[in-house]
């Protein structure tokens, strides 16, 4: 038995990677974990419209039915959506008791990357990618995330690592790991919510053509993943120093309740909704629909350039 036999490709992104065609990868905690229903949904929705108009197909990745799903379809994006939080968060550790169990779950970043890769599938767009926990050096909490772009051959495209981390820890452990990060358009590496860290990032990118290039090259030179880092449009980009602020409360809420591990970041991500009376999630949908946009721009230019993904799995 070989790992696609675990996968359960849809007929269109099937047909769509046997043609050559570009295919957009998405995760499914962000509509389990990362918003309510029905907005989870209403955005999920969206981000697919927003990658068909910029020339790709999507297909959003998540553990239902025994099967690693690869292009969630219609009836089953909305049950997906429906079950929410009740939904189990797949990290790596977690994916072949959940597929024996039959459980349904949202699929994180370094998860989708797996399951994206062994389909075939080079890029891969989400909101922030998990990184160091602020505090790490005495929880030793960092995201499998992190891991995962070094060593499996996906693009990334995402607002930076969201605004709860230590980004500087965050970009420390992605040189550590060999993992290139470019920056779209920009040369400051963005936090979610807000354009800037007040970090940089590894190289400026101007075009998806370019983004396209780096990306298959390194691939072609087998080496891992790489980040493309995309800033959060201005339009609806938030005032870095007051969502700090919201971000310091969220943590102490965090820390009083004891909530930790795999748990922490839907509380935190919650708890700032709450705090920003709802203004967070409209700027999360906003970023996550412009890196779908510009995903499907490097998947279409990679298809263009006839770049090949090679599947993980040989067997």
């Amino acid at each position: 038995m070989s790992v696609r036999d675990h996968l359960s490709i849809s007929p269109e992104v099937g047909k769509a990677l046997a043609d050559g065609r570009p295919v957009v990868a998405l995760e499914s905690t962000i509509i389990t974990h990362g918003m309510p229903y029905p907005q989870n949904l209403e955005m999920a929705q969206r981000v697919g419209a927003v990658i068909r108009r910029n020339g790709a197909v999507p297909a959003t990745i998540a553990i239902m039915d025994g099967k690693l799903k690869v292009g969630v379809e219609a009836g089953d994006l909305e049950r997906l959506a429906k079950a929410g939080g009740k939904a189990a968060k797949a990290s790596r550790r977690d994916v072949a008791a959940l597929l024996v169990s039959g459980a349904m779950a949202g699929t994180t970043v370094a998860t989708t990357m797996m399951a994206a890769a062994w389909a075939g599938i080079q890029v891969f767009a989400t909101g922030g990618i998990g990184g160091v926990h602020r505090g790490a050096e005495t929880t030793f909490d960092v995201s499998a995330d992190l891991k995962e772009l070094s060593q499996t051959q996906v693009a990334v495209v995402c607002a930076g690592a969201k605004s709860i981390l230590d980004i500087p820890k965050t970009l420390e452990m992605l040189e550590t790991n060999g993992v290139p990060v470019l920056g779209y358009k920009t040369e400051d590496f963005p936090a979610f919510w807000a354009r800037q860290s007040g970090q940089k990032v590894d190289h400026r990118i101007e075009s998806a053509e370019d983004a396209a290039k780096v990306i298959a090259l390194q691939f072609e030179l087998g080496m891992g993943g790489v980040l493309v880092a995309n800033p959060i449009p201005e339009s609806h980009a938030m005032d870095g120093k007051a969502i700090e602020a919201r971000i310091e409360e969220a943590i102490k809420g965090a820390e009083a309740e004891g909530v930790s591990r795999k748990d922490l970041t839907p509380f935190l991500l919650k708890r700032i909704f709450e705090l920003t009376e709802g203004k967070s999630l409209i700027a999360n949908i906003a970023l996550v629909e412009n890196n779908a946009a510009v995903a499907a721009e490097i998947a279409v230019a990679m298809s263009e350039l006839g770049a090949k993904a090679k599947p993980k799995d040989k067997a």
